[in-house]
């Protein structure tokens, strides 16, 4: 098994895929988009997760997307792919494929769909896990997927296989939540899948946040969680008021409607999306921006583009 990745932790970003007007995926962006995390102190990077657009991802684009972002990241902050479906051996295989490429770690999402029991729940992780040699992040997220992974399910697989090493959690409950950090063996990650819980779970112990507004104020963010993991709770807090609506605008439509929007508003990637994703309301769109305005995140949307943004590192893709 690879690094175990003991030392992840802070503000990891689910990173969207962007795409050219022609449909393919956009990669003079994507390696813009990594450089500006990477320049920013963002501590680790998701591809093909629920930002990234990965269901309508073709298997060759999926594998184009770890393995370039792997290649251009080189090691200097951790690679976690997501891998989970609603089947065990499609999870299994894919996440082998995404081993081959390279990442660090895989983050496995609750079979959706299916409503599995708590048995079908640790026999799916644990056959993944027994497969599988890399870290694992287990992905709750039960307003995606139809279903909640039992936190008693949760504590027996970290207990059981050393490869299953976290949790991103993000049913929203600060009960759920707190159940884990209280109960968990030592060494297993807890990550907020909420931006906006980000810091109350850091003040009650936990590891950070695999994150969706980090893609707009990555160092801001990586800052929240950087003071709260020294104990600077206050300036901490202070961080998280001031993002707080950003934080939820985000999800006034489907992710990642929103966020895509904002970043090609700050000229970061093209406005593009795969159905059943799609352009968004005009009327949020307008709520995006007056907040991306009130922050200076932007100062303009008048002939903006990916060319013209202060924040946007220009390079050439070799």
């Amino acid at each position: 098994m690879k690094n175990n990745l003991q030392n992840l932790n802070g503000s990891v970003v689910a990173l969207p895929t962007p795409f050219n007007n022609n449909g393919e995926v956009d990669y003079l962006s994507l390696n813009n988009l990594i450089n500006f995390h990477l320049a920013n102190n963002t501590n680790g990077i998701l591809v093909c997760g629920t930002t990234g657009e990965t269901p309508t991802l073709t298997s060759d684009e999926y594998s184009g997307v770890i393995k370039f972002t792997v290649n251009k990241v080189n090691g200097r902050v951790p690679v976690i792919a997501g891998t989970g479906s609603n089947s065990t051996t499609q999870t299994i295989t894919t996440s082998k494929l995404a081993t081959n490429l390279g990442v660090d770690a895989v983050l496995v999402v609750g079979p959706y769909y299916n409503k599995p029991t708590a048995r079908g729940f640790y026999q799916h992780f644990a056959n993944v896990a027994s497969n599988v040699d890399v870290p694992i992040l287990l992905y709750n997220v039960p307003g995606r997927t139809g279903s909640n992974i039992p936190t008693e399910t949760v504590i027996s697989l970290a207990n059981k296989f050393q490869n299953i090493i976290g949790i991103k959690e993000a049913s929203g409950d600060m009960n759920i939540l707190m159940d884990i950090l209280y109960r968990k063996p030592v060494g297993f990650k807890v990550f907020s899948g909420n931006d906006e819980l980000a810091y109350p779970l850091m003040s009650l112990g936990g590891d950070g946040c695999i994150s969706v507004v980090a893609n707009q104020i990555p160092a801001q963010f990586s800052e929240m969680l950087s003071l709260a993991r020294s104990g600077k709770f206050r300036a901490s807090r202070k961080i998280h008021y001031q993002y707080l609506n950003l934080m939820n605008i985000n999800f006034i439509e489907s992710n990642p409607q929103p966020v895509k929007t904002a970043l090609s508003m700050m000229g970061l990637l093209k406005e593009n999306f795969r159905l059943p994703m799609c352009t968004m309301e005009d009327v949020n769109r307008k709520k995006i921006m007056d907040i991306m305005m009130e922050l200076n995140l932007i100062t303009s949307v008048k002939n903006l583009n990916i060319n013209n943004n202060p924040n946007h590192i220009t390079i050439n893709v070799a």
